[in-house]
């Protein structure tokens, strides 16, 4: 059972990974980080209104990436690192994808924060109609794993066709966030009928805060599970390395 410990805007960075990996996780995922001159922008646009989220101008923010990478990796050599991205084409995630070290770069299609959704990147990516062909080209042209990270349950968008979609672009991971509008749990049933749908990786995240809902999670036939709210608020009082 692979345990990741996921992106949080802001926070997920090589200082914090380095004390949480201890804990038990697989994979460290840095980010999420805007790669391009729209998604920077909106970045910084999110920080002007006081929330969390990384803010790197366009010439130094690939050899953060790469050194934050390097900074894990000297510490927690047999981890798998991720970053999880976002940019309105595809060149700027091969070209993070292709950075040394780095295992899994992580397609943001995620994100919900309107100054993202609004250039179409973040959970907007999902009504793509060149996705597939998006995600494909970065499958075909970067040298570490490839997974895509999703939000469940968007007004107007079938998850589980999304699902098949990502599948079919050659994806090794799927990332799913099963929030369901109304529910302070997450969308088991839907993360189930995804894992019986597609033979890929799936990771299932949302509302793994104790062992009770980390073991639902896995009941549904997740490769794996990612937590990272618990872990950055301090209140991963359960043991995950047995699972």
């Amino acid at each position: 059972m692979m345990k990741v410990v996921a992106p949080m805007a802001g926070i997920s960075n090589s200082e914090f990974l380095n004390k949480v990996i201890p804990l038990g996780f697989d994979v460290a995922t840095l980010g999420g980080y805007s790669l391009d001159t729209p998604t920077i922008e909106a970045s910084r646009k999110i920080v002007e209104r006081g929330r969390k989220e990384f803010d790197f101008p366009l010439n130094e923010i690939f050899s953060n990436i790469e050194n934050e990478v390097a900074s894990i990796k000297q510490v927690n050599k047999d981890v798998k690192v991720s970053a999880n991205v976002r940019a309105t084409t595809p060149q700027p995630i091969i070209e993070v994808g292709n950075i040394k070290e780095l295992d899994i770069v992580e397609i943001n299609c995620h994100c919900r924060q309107d100054e993202i959704t609004s250039i179409g990147c973040g959970q907007e990516m999902l009504k793509r109609p060149d996705l597939e062909e998006f995600i494909s080209q970065i499958v075909d042209n970067v040298d570490c794993e490839v997974s895509v990270k999703i939000r469940a349950n968007i007004e107007g968008i079938d998850t589980l066709e999304v699902a098949k979609l990502i599948e079919s672009s050659g994806v090794d991971y799927l990332h799913i966030d099963a929030m369901k509008k109304g529910v302070f749990d997450a969308d088991y049933d839907l993360v189930k009928e995804i894992c019986d749908a597609v033979d890929i990786k799936v990771i299932g995240n949302n509302s793994l805060n104790c062992i009770e809902n980390i073991e639902k999670m896995i009941d549904t036939g997740v490769y794996g599970f990612s937590i990272a709210r618990a872990v950055i608020s301090n209140n991963l009082n359960f043991d995950i390395s047995h699972f």
